[in-house]
């Protein structure tokens, strides 16, 4: 593979350039404008942040993005899909509540938020993975693949399965529709919580093969007939049916590549990453701890592989902040590692090798000061 260049900018300012003036001139460096978006739908893919975590990107970067792609001519639009999970973004509507609540309307963000999988995470497109060895055909987000270009604005954050989520986090799991987010982390396969059931039969009512039944009052879902839509998941009122987490973290990481690459394949793409308030989990936590590092800088590329790699390596290089989980676990010179001390059963290495790979880019990277 050969060297991908990434711009990097500090976090300084003077008195003529703010944060997002100095965005602008990163992503215009970097040659964001070089892409042609007349009259072209843009899906900037952004996490608008699990209600009560304040550590998600503000909407003020997503208008330094939005107006950017509007004065090329673009059509912005701000996107992600809903959660495998049960929590404030499960469904579209309960997803822009969560995301009006962060402050993500269309004043402050410069455009629409629209949510890639529909009302309830149902409304995919199946997308050939081309030398996938895990996916064959990627579940994801309508709204993202109906988009011309794609741009990535990631918060770059430790997390608990895959090390860190970076552009890849970002596209890979965050593009899947409920059913691709359950293909990559289990076999697909969602079961019920009986002490939830309420034997309502919704479930029974939306399986279009036979998977879910209702006896005793108490639904179920036949493993072999159930083919992982997650229709199940999303039309049950009681949040009782739930997606098992049975996948190992490496191969998580490998689908997620899988994914990217359906994600990206084939059309203009554009990736940013913001390596600040580096919270030790995602932000889909309802909850943020303290920052792990200071802030470093803000990072932009077309190859999300180097991106992903230039910014693990600002973060391992960079010291512990006094107070953090990553301080608490003092200095191990066997281990210099800061995401594997937070999170010791991650393989965040597995995710950027499995993409270099599939051709999605690469790990050699020039890292271009502006």
């Amino acid at each position: 593979m050969s060297v991908s260049d990434v711009f990097f900018s500090d976090m300084r300012v003077t008195f003529t350039e703010n944060l997002q003036q100095k965005l602008t001139r990163l992503i215009t460096e970097a040659g964001l404008d070089r892409l042609d978006m007349d009259r072209k739908y843009v899906a900037v893919k952004m996490h608008f942040g699990e209600p009560g975590n304040l550590a998600f990107l503000r909407p003020n970067w997503a208008k330094t993005v939005a107006d950017f792609v509007k004065r090329q001519g673009g059509k912005p639009f701000l996107t992600d899909c809903n959660t495998l999970y049960v929590g404030g973004r499960k469904n579209a509507l309960d997803h822009l509540d969560s995301a009006y609540l962060n402050g993500f309307s269309p004043l402050s963000a410069g455009c629409h938020c629209i949510i890639a999988d529909g009302l309830k995470g149902t409304d995919e497109v199946m997308v050939p993975v081309t030398g996938g060895e895990y996916v064959k055909e990627a579940k994801i987000g309508r709204a993202i693949m109906d988009a011309d270009i794609i741009l990535s604005l990631t918060h770059f954050k430790g997390h608990e399965n895959t090390g860190f989520g970076g552009a890849l986090k970002n596209l890979g799991m965050g593009c899947g529709s409920r059913a691709g987010k359950m293909e990559m982390h289990n076999a697909g396969k969602p079961r019920v919580t009986h002490k939830l059931c309420i034997g309502c039969g919704m479930c029974v009512r939306n399986c279009a093969h036979g998977a879910a039944v209702v006896k005793e009052k108490k639904a179920s879902i036949d493993q072999d007939k159930c083919v992982g839509c997650g229709r199940c998941i999303g039309v049950c009122p009681m949040d009782a049916v739930r997606a098992g987490w049975d996948e190992s973290n490496v191969v998580l990481n490998r689908k997620i590549a899988e994914y990217t690459k359906a994600v990206i394949d084939g059309r203009p793409h554009f990736h940013i990453s913001l390596v600040v308030d580096v919270s030790p989990y995602c932000d889909c936590h309802s909850e943020n701890d303290a920052p792990i590092v200071p802030n470093l800088g803000m990072f932009a590329s077309f190859d999300p592989v180097a991106l992903d790699k230039a910014c693990a390596d600002a973060v391992l290089s960079a010291p512990p902040n006094p107070g953090s989980v990553l301080f608490d676990r003092g200095h191990d010179p066997n281990d210099p590692d800061h995401f594997h001390r937070v999170h010791p059963e991650t393989h965040w290495l597995s995710a950027l090798e499995h993409a270099e790979k599939l051709g999605i880019g690469s790990m050699e990277y020039r890292l271009v000061r502006i």
